[in-house]
């Protein structure tokens, strides 16, 4: 098998290169790799058996502005390498986001619910899913996560632990719900999916369990031996940000099941293992 990883230099991109150590794995960075320039995606993607497209414009807040430009790796990108990856006979995999949704909801989102983006960036993702699977519908994998934290990159476990040198006390928003995921499960996940041969689709790639914002910051504290009452409640209105939040981003987890493989462990076990791990650490 030979796979292809873009958006590689990313921290899904480089935990997945872990994930898949001692294969045949090409792995490219967006610089190296143009998802909307057609020609180049037709090259590259020939040959390979399973491509991971990591690539993505993920600048939410940039993207209300210039939608234009994220739908052109968000969406046209993203069907490009799906065509691309039927005429090769490979399979693909996207990852995509919890922002299809629009976070009314009040329990775990299924795969197969309504696309409802509240979000320039919501959209474009929610536009390259559909492309995808109208253009391979037998060979492709749709990934949605959420929440993303790893050893590279910048995320917020990071930052909290940046702001516990910096600040006496912060405010984090209490009244998003999600679910933290490390980037390492993800990648081991996506492998696992992949080597079980499980069915094409929509999959819901997060650590399970649910939590808030802060209290996900508390528990980023808590696992270093800082005090979590330095950080204090706040809400969205606080924060004025273009792009809106959905405000509950719980995925459900039923296509493990259905796949007979096991859902990703508990948010707050994975960033025990991520903290053991030195993953949170800022640089």
């Amino acid at each position: 098998m030979r796979y292809l990883v873009t958006g590689a230099a990313g921290m899904l991109g480089r935990d997945l290169q872990t994930a898949l150590a001692g294969r045949d794995v090409t792995a490219l960075s967006r610089a190296e790799f143009d998802v909307t320039d057609a020609a180049s995606v037709r090259s590259i993607v020939g040959g390979h058996d399973v491509i991971i497209n990591c690539a993505a414009y993920t600048k939410v807040d940039a993207a209300e502005a210039d939608e234009d430009a994220a739908y052109a790796i968000n969406a046209t990108g993203v069907g490009t390498l799906a065509t691309a990856a039927a005429d090769a006979g490979a399979k693909l995999v996207s990852i995509s986001t919890d922002y299809v949704f629009n976070g009314s909801a009040t329990s775990p989102y299924a795969e197969d619910g309504t696309r409802e983006p509240i979000s320039a960036y919501g959209r474009t993702k929610a536009a390259g899913e559909e492309l995808a699977l109208d253009r391979h519908p037998d060979g492709t994998y749709i990934v949605r996560t959420a929440w993303l934290y790893g050893a590279h990159g910048p995320n917020f476990a990071k930052t909290m632990l940046r702001l516990a040198r910096t600040k006496e006390s912060w405010a984090v928003v209490d009244d998003q719900i999600g679910q933290p995921t490390w980037t390492a499960d993800l990648a081991a996940q996506i492998v696992l999916m992949l080597d079980s041969n499980a069915p094409t689709g929509i999959y819901h790639g997060t650590n399970s369990g649910q939590t808030t914002w802060f209290d996900f910051a508390r528990a980023v504290l808590e696992e270093r031996g800082i005090d979590p009452s330095r950080i204090t409640r706040t809400d969205s209105a606080s924060f004025a940000l273009p792009a809106p939040r959905p405000s509950y981003s719980v995925l459900g987890h039923d296509a493990w099941s259905r796949a007979a493989l096991p859902e990703m462990r508990d948010w707050r076990a994975a960033l025990s293992a991520a903290s053991a791990d030195g993953a949170i650490d800022p640089e």
